[in-house]
Order: structure tokens, then C-alpha cells, then sequence
């Protein structure tokens, strides 16, 4: 089987890369290319994720790019800069786009754009072309519907890329329905939960998951509560009938903290439509409400489950709709956030339990701009669903060195991944998070409403519960730098001093990083 997906893999290396060349003469008014199936764009990225570890649009030919684009909203990101600047990845946290050299080259950029497609959108112009306003990163984003538009951007010295935001690969079956609400809907009260087992009633009245122990934190509570220290969790948001993250979010142990609501994930806007239109705060999926409960829930009175850092000040943000970013909004939600977050000097710690299978260079931009200004981030090594099973590893943007990704393994058997989890050589962490004997069974954190504890699992839980513990080390530790606490949590972690090919540095001693 090996031997037949190299060469199947070749074949379509082949075949695709063989549409690359276009008519140098007038490259930009040669015929556009066949637009390939869906299919056929997944089984090209596919082969390049087996062969390279990691899909590039940048590197793609242009039929990949072009189909992929015709068969998704036609949205395309525009990394731009002044020509002959260099050292942009390195230097995004400190470049101001309002100085006059990158005005200009916007500008000049934008009306490229606007002069090629005006052919088929008489009345666009350089003030309604960009589908979202942007004001730190240098990019762009905008419908494109001529290829002389796409061969035009991946030609100039003004854009250091341009690549469809709104295609990930999907397989044509019952699973394209599922991506479309990917870990939404299941974030409901988990019946039979056996007390002793499952989790343990600790005062004044809450609920410890089974999983903590694993992790000594409830000595590390003995230190630490995650007091001073704001996490930021980027995710679909939470709900606003879950009063344990609204006005129960002080109680019991819990106290003098703060949550803060907030959202990026913009409207579908299309031209015409004020830039700037967001959905609004609350939790439509789940996922983020149960990610808060499991990094910070409060320890109260309720009988609910308490997160790991109870004192913990949280920012929620919902920047997607669910928790695969596979829609431009999404991209544009995700990087809004990570500029938020890295524009805030309260935020410590950003936490984000999504991800994609292509890599977007607009996120990777606002990933890098957040940590350049000091944030620990932490981002799922990867959850499986039908689509990625069996080949994929640790997803974008974990695969980042300035992120640390997480993934989950079993109780009774460190060196086990969860059974949906996925590991790789860029993981750094892991949490226990799933029952060897029960592998539905998962770590409690808050349903959607009520105080009836629910159940999460996959590398989603193991990010929120690795960003708990990290408060709790910086809250011991206030004066320690970001590369400080995150040393302090590789020291304590069981796989120290020798990384795991897969599995990172293992599984965080909480007690032991707050010692």
C-alpha cells in the first residue's frame, strides 16, 4: 500500500504541477485553467501533507489555487509590503502599516485589484473592494473573479502571498455535513457520572474531574489558584445562559476575578455590506463554553465542575463558528483575535483549541504578532474526525514553533494518544484526558446550562487544561517572564529531559512547576 500511494502520489504531483506553466509571453491573459473537483484539489494537498508534514498555498500551482477558490467563496489573503522590504515574518509585531511606505504600497496593491476586476464589478472601487477592514496586520482580504487577478497578485513585489481562505480539503459524503458544525452540539450534561470515579466532591460544593490528580493539581491548588493572571480563550465564544461564566462566575472559592465577553468572527459580507459586522458574543456551538469551564470555572457552591485556575480572569472570544476553520470569516475571526489578545497587556496566556488542515498565512501572521508581545500560547495538537483519520498529524497552526501544542493521552498508558487525538513531532504537551478502560469517558467541565457537569474530550480539553495549568504557574510566579514559566513547565513535565518524537514533553506535574 506504501509503495502504491507514492505513486499515485507522483502521478498527481505530475499531473498538477504540469498546469503550473502558463504562456510567457502574456502570462497574465492566457486561458484560465480547467477547474478541478473538490476531490481532486483535496487528493493534491493530501499528498503534499504526507510528503512534506504541512500544506502551503504559496507553493502550490496555480490551478490548485485557482480551483480552490472557484469551488469556495472566491476569497483570497493578501499579504502585501513595500517592495524590497524583507524580514516581514520576523518583524510583524513592530511594523506600523499607517507609516507611508506601507500605506503606499496598500494602496497601490488595492488598486491593481480593483483596475483587473472592475471587468466584471463595474462599480468596484478601492473603498469597497476589502471584504473586513484591517488595522495592524499588513493584509488584505478580497473576492477575486478573474484569473488575471491571482496571476497578478503571486507575480508582484508588493505581496508576500495570496491564498484562498476559505477551502480546507472535505470529503463528499455524510462528512461534509458534519464539518459544517465539527464539535458543536454535544456539549450537554453528561449522565451517570459516578462520584469517587469520575470525579470528586471537594468544598464548598464542586465537582473535581477524575483527571486531575494525574496532573498534582490539586496540591498545586495548595500554591496556586491562577489569581492575576487573564487567559484568553479563543473559541465559539460561551454561552450566555451558563451562569457559572456570567454572574455566578464569583462564588464559593472563587473571587474578585473577572470574564469578559467579546467576539471577532465577522458577519458574511459581501459588497456593499458595512465592514466591521460581527456576530454577536454568544456560545451557537458549545465548544468554547465547555474550553472555559475546563480552564476556569469557579469553584462554587453549585455542585458544577471546577477548572483548573478558579482564580483565573478569563477573555472569551468568539472567532468561528465551530471549531475547524474552514470559512474565510473564520480566518479573519481567528487573526482578529490573536491581534486582540497580543494587543493587551493584561493577557498572560492565549489558548486556542481549533485549527485547520492548510496552513493561513494571515494566522500565522496575528500568531506571530501576539507572541512577540510576551503571550504563552497554547493551540490543539488536533482532534480526528472521518476526514482526517489515519494520516493526519499535529494540525495548523500547532505545527508553529511559537505556539506549544497539546494532545491527550490515556490513564493507563502515558505513551497512548487519545483515541482521537493526534501527536507528532511539533507537540509539546500532553494531558491525560481519557479512561484506558472507558474511552468515552472524559474530563468534566461546564454543560451548556445548569450545574449538571458535562464531559470533553480530544486535544481540545488537553489544550484548555494545559493553559489552566500554566495560569497557575505564572499566578505563583508573577514576576517570571513568558519563556520563564514556560521552562518551569517542560522541567515538570514526565517526559523531561528527553522530548518525545510524538508525545512532546509529556504530562505537566502542576505540583511540581509551582514548587
Amino acid at each position: 500500500m506504501p509503495n502504491k500511494l507514492a505513486v499515485m502520489g507522483c502521478a498527481l504531483l505530475l499531473a498538477f504541477t504540469a498546469c503550473k506553466k502558463t504562456n510567457s509571453d502574456n502570462p497574465f491573459d492566457a486561458p484560465a485553467p480547467a477547474v478541478l473537483a473538490a476531490s481532486d484539489i483535496d487528493a493534491y494537498i493530501r499528498q503534499q501533507i504526507q510528503a512534506r508534514g504541512e500544506f502551503n498555498w504559496n507553493e502550490a500551482p496555480e490551478n490548485i489555487v485557482w480551483s480552490a477558490l472557484q469551488q469556495s467563496d472566491h476569497v483570497i489573503s493578501v499579504g502585501y509590503m513595500p517592495a524590497g522590504e524583507t524580514n516581514v515574518d520576523q518583524r510583524i509585531g513592530t511594523i506600523d502599516i499607517q507609516q507611508p511606505a506601507w500605506k503606499q504600497a496598500r494602496l497601490a496593491l488595492l488598486e491593481q485589484i480593483v483596475q483587473v476586476e472592475r471587468q466584471v464589478h463595474p462599480s468596484l472601487t478601492v473603498d469597497n473592494v476589502e471584504l473586513w477592514a484591517e488595522d495592524v496586520l499588513p493584509v488584505v482580504d478580497v473576492r477575486i473573479d478573474r484569473i488575471e487577478t491571482l496571476r497578478m497578485l503571486r507575480s508582484s513585489s508588493l505581496v508576500r502571498y495570496a491564498e484562498p481562505i476559505g477551502y480546507e480539503p472535505k470529503q463528499q459524503s455524510a462528512m461534509q455535513a458534519a464539518l459544517s458544525s465539527s464539535g458543536c452540539g454535544s456539549n450537554v450534561a453528561t449522565p451517570g457520572l459516578v462520584a469517587g470515579s469520575d470525579f470528586t466532591t471537594i468544598s464548598p460544593n464542586t465537582k473535581q474531574s477524575w483527571n486531575y490528580s494525574f496532573h498534582g493539581i490539586p496540591t498545586a491548588w495548595t500554591r496556586s489558584t491562577g489569581a492575576g493572571i487573564k487567559v484568553f480563550i479563543i473559541d465559539t465564544g460561551t454561552e450566555f445562559d451558563q451562569e457559572n461564566l456570567g454572574a455566578a462566575f464569583n462564588q464559593g472559592s472563587s473571587a474578585g476575578r473577572t470574564i469578559e465577553r467579546i467576539v471577532t468572527l465577522p458577519r458574511n459580507t459581501f459588497l456593499g455590506i458595512p465592514t466591521g459586522s460581527v456576530e454577536t458574543a454568544d456560545d451557537a456551538c458549545g465548544h468554547g463554553t465547555s474550553m472555559a469551564g475546563a480552564c476556569a470555572a469557579p469553584r462554587g457552591t453549585d455542585g458544577a465542575a471546577v477548572g483548573v485556575a478558579y482564580n483565573a480572569n478569563l477573555v472569551t472570544c468568539r472567532a468561528a463558528a465551530d471549531v475547524l476553520i474552514d470559512e474565510s470569516r473564520e480566518t479573519k475571526g481567528v487573526s482578529d483575535a490573536f491581534v486582540n489578545a497580543g494587543n493587551r497587556s493584561d493577557v498572560r496566556i492565549i489558548s486556542m483549541s481549533m485549527g485547520r488542515i492548510t496552513s493561513s498565512s494571515q494566522i500565522r501572521d496575528a500568531v506571530r504578532y501576539a507572541h512577540s508581545r510576551g503571550k504563552l500560547i497554547f493551540t490543539a495538537a488536533g482532534t480526528s474526525f472521518g476526514l482526517t483519520s489515519g494520516w493526519w498529524g499535529v494540525i495548523f497552526p500547532a505545527t508553529m514553533p511559537e505556539v506549544n501544542a497539546v494532545t491527550g493521552v490515556r490513564d493507563n498508558n502515558f505513551n497512548t494518544q487519545c483515541s482521537a487525538c493526534h501527536d507528532g513531532s511539533e507537540t509539546d504537551f500532553t494531558v491525560v484526558m481519557e479512561r484506558g478502560s472507558n474511552t468515552d469517558r472524559h474530563p468534566l467541565t461546564l454543560a451548556m446550562r445548569g450545574d449538571a457537569p458535562a464531559t470533553v474530550g480530544g486535544s481540545s480539553v488537553a489544550t484548555a487544561t494545559t493553559a489552566g495549568m500554566a495560569a497557575l504557574v505564572w499566578s505563583r510566579f508573577p514576576t517570571l517572564t513568558r519563556d520563564q514559566v514556560l521552562n518551569r513547565l517542560i522541567l515538570a513535565s514526565s517526559n523531561y529531559p528527553t522530548k518525545s518524537s510524538r508525545l512532546g514533553w509529556g504530562n505537566i506535574n502542576a505540583a511540581l512547576a509551582t514548587q
